[in-house]
């Protein structure tokens, strides 16, 4: 029986396949990596935010927010798209989450709100605010809340959203000449009372699972809401801001008062938003 010898590999047959696996790994690796850039697009606006705060720069702090939260709000859908969820996502986007919507709004209401003039009372109604947020993102990650499309208390984001459209509204008064002249004190009892709705058991509106048709007086009222968010962004969002924070408690008197009940959820979900 004759043996036959097998034919010696091409070495640049073999190097060219290895880097054309490579690059085939590398382009499925690249949308599981697109979630993760989003969460530390956040984390930066958050770093920012937190910088400019300082400086008393609120324009450049409401649009470093503004960014972290358009950051917040897509990285978990496009995650859950590409099949990218994780653990280790999630705890990323968590501490994100705190930096810019904990730690940079209290130090914005500090600053701006001037509430060094307080003390060591106004450091400790700054670090409550940053305490209850961190607080709310940690419940979070373990409960997404009781109801069906509500979230438990009032998210995060939203909390981050009223501190910097309230200081963006008020600095726009300022700069038109009207002076409002609000106590210290007062910004920082509001702003313990956003911590104190963040790890409340308030039910809030979520906007999961809402289907959105494609009607003229929708795309009227989309037209309308753009125009007038462009117009006068500061006191527009500042008013949306007002009325969402305001939502919860509304609801849940009206439904204590008419006896209706939320449809609960049937074990632990995990939500998009924190």
């Amino acid at each position: 029986m004759k043996l036959v010898e097998a034919e010696p590999e091409d070495p640049r047959a073999t190097r060219r396949e290895r880097r054309r696996q490579r690059r085939e790994e590398r382009r499925r690796q690249l949308p599981t990596l697109l979630p993760h850039l989003l969460t530390t697009g956040n984390l930066a606006a958050g770093f920012y935010a937190i910088l400019e705060a300082t400086r008393g720069d609120v324009d450049r702090v409401a649009v470093a927010i503004l960014f972290a939260m358009a950051c917040d709000l897509f990285d978990g859908r496009l995650a859950r798209r590409v099949g990218a969820e994780s653990r280790f996502g999630a705890e990323f986007d968590s501490i994100a989450d705190a930096v810019s919507f904990g730690v940079a709004p209290a130090v914005l209401a500090f600053h701006f709100g001037q509430m060094a003039e307080l003390g060591w009372t106004g450091w400790v109604l700054a670090f409550a605010y940053m305490a209850c947020a961190a607080l709310r993102l940690a419940r979070f990650n373990v409960s997404s809340g009781r109801y069906k499309n509500r979230f438990q208390g009032l998210p995060s984001p939203a909390a981050a959203g009223v501190v910097v459209t309230t200081a963006w509204f008020f600095h726009t008064l300022h700069a038109a000449g009207v002076e409002t002249g609000v106590p210290a004190f007062f910004i920082g009892l509001g702003l313990v009372g956003l911590g104190l709705l963040m790890v409340s058991d308030i039910p809030y509106f979520s906007g999961k699972g809402v289907t959105i048709r494609r009607t003229n007086r929708v795309v009227v009222a989309s037209v309308i809401g753009f125009v007038l968010v462009l117009a006068k962004p500061s006191i527009t969002l500042f008013l949306i801001g007002m009325i969402y924070t305001a939502s919860g408690p509304f609801e849940m008197w009206n439904r204590r008062r008419k006896g209706t009940a939320l449809e609960e959820i049937e074990g632990e979900e995990e939500g998009a938003q924190a």
